[in-house]
């Protein structure tokens, strides 16, 4: 599976196109349609993933939505199971504490997780904000925590990073 990286909007928030066998998804389409859409070209979109509802991360979801007529799996329309969407397979984790409805996706076979502004390299994402709950965030992180397998963390901005070195190295996980 190719994960392509599109910077979107004046928060550069890191929208993500999953590639695998000309089909894709689209995880936090934030803003510039046009540039999310040229990204996709003539592959095939199968879903829209929304970590959470916050307008750097839909900004282009109504665009993209009406263009391709496809499912959309966020908190409201999801449960913490396994999906099969075509070639993808992925779990539906919950972990509020950014906001109410933050959720991350987890990818086992490619030990990969996408999860929005719940961490990032050396930090979380901020729990002030309406919605946000920094006790929430605390039992988010220590759920995280019990994972063993070294994920490939894709944050909704800034850098990807692992959770091995998030483990070792972010204060907010000790």
């Amino acid at each position: 599976m190719k994960v392509k990286r599109v910077l979107t909007g004046y928060l550069e928030e890191n929208c993500y196109l999953l590639i695998k066998d000309n089909c894709c998804l689209v995880i936090d389409p934030g803003d510039d349609y046009l540039k999310i859409k040229k990204e996709i070209g003539d592959l095939k979109v199968l879903a829209v993933l929304i970590t959470h509802y916050h307008f750097d991360h839909i900004g282009a979801l109504k665009e993209l939505l009406g263009e391709f007529s496809v499912p959309v799996y966020d908190f409201n329309s999801s449960d913490e199971k396994k999906y099969q969407i075509g070639p993808f397979c992925f779990k539906v984790v919950f972990n509020p504490g950014h906001s109410k409805d933050s959720i991350r996706f987890v990818f086992g076979k490619e030990e990969m997780m996408f999860v929005g502004d719940f961490i990032f390299q050396g930090s979380i994402g901020r729990c002030d904000l309406e919605g946000g709950s920094f006790e929430q965030m605390q039992k988010s992180i220590q759920s995280l925590l019990k994972e063993t397998v070294n994920y490939l963390i894709y944050p909704g901005h800034g850098p990807k990073t692992t959770l091995e070195y998030e483990k070792k190295y972010n204060a907010y996980f000790s």
